[in-house]
């Protein structure tokens, strides 16, 4: 099927489902997807089947999801950030169905920018992940991620550091692209070297 243009630039597949009025232009939201009224998506995203975006979500600009991700209220993904299939948020770390948590109390989770989550992460609330870091696929994430760090396992824990442009950095933390890091520490993570 075809896609449908609304205004701003925004497309919907005729069988998502969108009611934000926060969706930026040029982002793209495929079949059965569902974007609730209160979530706010930047420009030039690609919400890919199947993926649910709650109310009080927030993505930046330029960020994919990929098939079958949920992503809850209290959940920030900032600009360029990449989401893999089947990835996991949550949002309560001691969730009832008897006593559910009201919406002001969610654990609040942020992927800055430029991270990368692989097909099928698990990212428990109450940690963010470092501005370009990458979570291997399957990776369980139950505390912070540095930037730039590369994290793999249950739980995640750092194998190496990784460049913006997505390549491992050498000992001396440059990139065959030309960029070179700094590290800050192992908590924080790399920057930009001077």
């Amino acid at each position: 099927m075809s896609l449908e243009e609304k205004a701003g630039g925004i497309f919907v597949h005729p069988q998502a489902l969108c009611e934000s009025e926060q969706v930026g232009e040029g982002t793209r939201i495929w079949a059965l997807a569902h974007v609730m009224a209160g979530a706010v998506v930047g420009k030039g995203c690609n919400l890919c089947g199947q993926t649910f975006i709650e109310e009080g979500a927030i993505v930046g600009d330029g960020v994919v999801v990929k098939n079958g991700v949920q992503v809850w209220d209290g959940v920030e993904l900032e600009d360029d950030v990449f989401v893999g299939p089947n990835a996991t948020f949550t949002n309560d770390l001691r969730p009832r169905a008897a006593r559910p948590l009201p919406p002001a109390d969610f654990v609040k989770t942020r992927v800055l920018r430029g991270a990368s989550l692989g097909a099928n992460v698990t990212v428990v609330c109450g940690n963010t992940i470092g501005a370009s870091a990458f979570v291997a696929a399957g990776a369980v994430v139950t505390r912070d991620v540095a930037a730039h760090a590369l994290v793999a396992g249950n739980p995640a824990r750092r194998m190496a550091w990784v460049c913006e442009c997505g390549d491992s950095l050498a000992a001396d933390l440059g990139c065959s692209c030309g960029r070179r890091y700094r590290l800050v520490d192992e908590r924080r993570g790399l920057v930009p070297a001077s």
